[in-house]
This record gives C-alpha cells, structure tokens and sequence, in this order.
C-alpha cells in the first residue's frame, strides 16, 4: 500500500526533512484503509509543517521514499 501525494516541497539548498511516523489504520480514512492490506498500522511521511506527503506500508519503504526525492529522513514516535 503506497499513497503518493501530489506534491513534494521544495525549499532551495537547504536540507529538507521530513518526518517518519507511525500511523493506525484505524484512524484513515475508509478508502485508506481498503489499500492497507490488513496492516494494523503504516507509515506517515510528513513534511517541516506537518503536512503528510505519503502513506507507505513499512518504516523502510518510508525511509527510501524520502531519500529517493532527496529528503532527509527523521523517525517521529
């Protein structure tokens, strides 16, 4: 279960980070939860201010995710 959201940001030279969380399914949106593939929680990928850029089924994925597009990944508990 992969959910790619629209845009990614951008912010110059600087290193961007984002931040890596735990998500339950049960707290998704109903059509989230069809994708998630009877996982009882997936993974957030959140950008400086909070905004989710993806849903991702593992921590891994999440931290490969971010790296791909050049982000500095961070884990949040």
């Amino acid at each position: 279960m992969n959910t790619r959201y629209p845009h990614l940001p951008s912010e110059g030279g600087e290193e961007k980070i984002v931040y890596v969380r735990p998500v339950a399914v049960a707290d998704l949106p109903k059509e989230v939860q069809a994708q998630a593939g009877g996982l009882d929680h997936i993974y957030s990928v959140n950008g400086a201010d909070g905004t989710r850029l993806a849903l991702v089924a593992n921590r891994q994925l999440a931290f490969v995710l971010a790296r791909e597009h050049d982000f500095a990944p961070v884990n949040v508990h």
